[in-house]
């Protein structure tokens, strides 16, 4: 709304002795253009722990962001993947939080009968989830979400999501919105670019050799990808494409190695030359 200002003009007339004189008063006022709705972040933790018996223990925790200022119910339910989730508030998603801690807690003590006897020494087991906010910028929404566990074996066991939402148009991004690069495409140059990583693993000339890690023949482009001023990142979860001991592996594609293929309004919106 552009700014108004109303002037009034008050005019009085006195007579004195057969002599006119005109007065005017002029007052000003103005209204300012309210300010937009600051973008609000918030969270709900739980954190809990109960002994199933004298050689295993249960550990919960859990993390979720809640977004007052969006009000779009899709949009929502894009962030929270959450069947019949319908209370998208601060107390709803605290009622939630506890909801899956007590079935997580119930389902293990339900089928504890069947190994209990198996653990010979104290374990913890658990399960841990979080969302984070990795980035506001450009009305995008990066949120990285995170799922850790352990029920017995070897190790644990972890995987990361990453998903960027566009607030502007409520929906999740997807990756034909940034590019239009053919598929086969982007998995060369994630084939090539495995290699940028520094991840201590060298060849015989002490050049970084990630390639011998994978676990694949071809890296596939997923839908599990963020992006920052300079790169596309693609996420990769243990096993997903090598070995569990190589850990998570974040492999970047330049927006140089895109140029051409860029969404018109997504390269405007994110100030790309």
């Amino acid at each position: 709304m552009k700014n108004t200002v109303a002037v009034l003009a008050l005019s009085s007339f006195f007579i004195f002795s057969a002599c006119k004189k005109t007065e005017t008063q002029n007052t000003t006022i103005e209204t300012s253009e309210p300010k937009a709705e600051q973008f609000v972040v918030d969270s709900v933790s739980i954190n809990d722990s109960i002994k199933i018996s004298d050689s295993l223990q249960l550990k919960f925790s859990s993390k979720m962001l809640v977004f007052p200022s969006i009000k779009d119910k899709n949009l929502l339910d894009s962030i929270y993947m959450k069947k019949n989730m319908s209370d998208f508030s601060k107390t709803g998603v605290q009622n939630l939080l506890q909801a899956e801690k007590n079935g997580y807690f119930e389902s293990v003590r339900k089928d504890s009968k069947d190994f209990l006897s198996d653990i010979t020494f104290a374990e913890v087991w658990y399960e841990d989830n979080k969302m984070k906010l990795v980035s506001h910028a450009n009305d995008y929404l990066h949120i990285r979400y995170y799922g850790g566990s352990y029920s017995g074996g070897a190790h644990d066991n972890y995987a990361y999501m990453e998903r960027v939402f566009d607030l502007k148009n409520s929906k999740k991004l997807e990756l034909k919105d940034i590019t239009s690069m053919p598929l086969a495409k982007i998995e060369e140059l994630l084939k090539k670019n495995i290699n940028k990583i520094n991840s201590g693993t060298t060849d015989e000339k002490g050049e970084v050799n990630n390639s011998d890690m994978l676990l694949v023949d071809k890296i596939p482009a997923t839908e599990n990808f963020y992006f920052d001023e300079k790169n596309l990142y693609f996420h990769y979860s243990p096993y997903e494409i090598a070995a569990f001991a190589a850990g998570d592996i974040e492999i970047p594609i330049s927006w140089e190695e895109l140029k051409g293929t860029l969404n018109a309004e997504f390269k405007e919106r994110m100030k790309i030359k």
